[in-house]
């Protein structure tokens, strides 16, 4: 017989009551960070702080405590497996359509563990610039929208690019590519991810190249390899961004891989 799974929902670290929780069914100004919790530790928990930290400063005026957002996330974990994924959403009890200040408040909740898909993928391109995009804010109805057109017409998922044509990012991804040398990240206007910060700084530690750069689509074609990564993964392959096949680089997952894994887990 299968045991059965606790998950949590707290609210300020206490359990979140029906009501609390309808509040937020239409609270669509709000900001997160999501992570991947294995063992009770998890990798880059000062970009997590640091991410909810700043974006809390810039949407409400407010922080919470480091301290604070520690101790929820703590409560949290100990009322059920060691293995979750883990999304803490920070938002004002104010709500939205008003000027008015409070104190921002905290929900957590813990799901089953994910390690996304295995891949390769293939991208449908679209015109898209996200508001606020430095800031993981939540009510983004059009990447739900261009994810969806992306599948009818065949593809995985979609890749933006903004109104100048450079290459962004993807719906809940950041986009990595490798031209035979270096890992290049595109130059544009992107919420930059916990796990694309981690690999960067781990791949500086191994002394690997990599660079920023404006990437169009006719840029794609001198490109050796892609991939999208979250969260959940590190790397995976993209074969496709629109009508630009991209080859495999079995290599350059393995390396993007790697540089996560050197990352040090710790309990929150």
């Amino acid at each position: 017989m299968n045991t059965p799974v606790f998950f949590t929902r707290l609210i300020d670290g206490h359990p979140a009551s029906a009501s609390e929780l309808a509040a937020l069914a239409f609270a669509g100004h709000a900001h997160f960070t999501a992570m991947q919790v294995r063992g009770g530790r998890v990798r880059g928990l000062d970009l997590h702080l640091q991410r909810l930290r700043q974006a809390s400063l810039e949407l409400f005026g407010q922080a919470l405590p480091d301290s604070q957002v520690r101790d929820q996330w703590r409560t949290a974990l100990a009322q059920g497996p060691q293995d979750v994924s883990l999304t803490a959403t920070v938002y004002s009890p104010a709500g939205e359509f008003t000027a008015a200040d409070a104190a921002p408040r905290m929900l957590v909740r813990t799901s089953a563990p994910a390690s996304g898909p295995e891949g390769p993928l293939r991208l449908a391109l679209f015109e898209h610039e996200r508001m606020l995009p430095h800031i993981k804010h939540v009510g983004e109805i059009a990447k739900t929208h261009l994810l969806r057109r992306a599948v009818a017409q065949g593809f995985d998922d979609a890749a933006f690019a903004d109104r100048h044509g450079r290459i962004s990012e993807a719906s809940i991804w950041n986009l990595a590519f490798w031209d035979g040398e270096a890992v290049v990240w595109p130059r544009a206007r992107v919420l930059e991810g916990t796990t694309m910060a981690m690999v960067r700084r781990q791949l500086q530690g191994l002394g690997m190249a990599q660079r920023e750069s404006v990437l169009t689509r006719d840029d794609l074609p001198s490109m050796a390899g892609a991939v999208v990564m979250n969260s959940w993964t590190a790397a995976v392959p993209v074969l496709a961004i629109g009508d630009q096949a991209l080859p495999e680089a079995p290599d350059f997952v393995r390396l993007l891989q790697h540089a996560l894994a050197t990352e040090e887990a710790v309990a929150p």
